[in-house]
């Protein structure tokens, strides 16, 4: 067999694979989606360089609970879980500088507070108002003074 020959079957088998995982992250999203909506979420997972660290997502609620899967994941579970009751939301700002460029375009960033830690996420307009209005309908019990 010619080195030509070797070389279109190596690049053949390199196109179906791109193929088959494109399908297959497609197929995922969809699956996500069936329990409920999901909406893109991005998350800063480090904050020691300003604008940098952050990792484009979907975001999912789960009962009491917040799921981020990463976007190009063939991964069926999620990333981080972020439970109601130890989430806070201290206020919103736009991007700035290099965040502009790592964030989905028209996305604000959400200061947070898990569990005493410090929490940056990244959605749309409408995704803030929703997560806002979800963090404020916790159920029966919760204390409403905490926030």
């Amino acid at each position: 067999m010619p080195v030509w020959e070797w070389l279109l079957d190596i690049v053949g088998l390199g196109l179906l694979l791109a193929l088959l995982y494109g399908i297959s992250l497609i197929v995922r999203r969809r699956l996500l989606a069936r329990h409920g909506g999901t909406f893109e979420l991005s998350y800063r997972v480090r904050t020691e360089h300003p604008g940098r660290g952050w990792l484009l997502g979907v975001g999912r609620y789960s009962g009491q609970s917040l799921e981020w899967f990463r976007i190009f994941s063939l991964s069926p579970r999620p990333k981080r879980v972020w439970a109601r009751d130890l989430l806070e939301y201290s206020g919103r700002r736009a991007p700035a500088g290099p965040e502009e460029m790592s964030l989905y375009d028209g996305h604000v960033v959400a200061s947070c507070h898990y569990d005493g830690q410090a929490l940056e996420i990244a959605m749309s307009e409408s995704a803030l108002t929703g997560f806002q209005s979800w963090l404020e309908s916790g159920p029966p019990g919760t204390d409403w003074d905490r926030r």
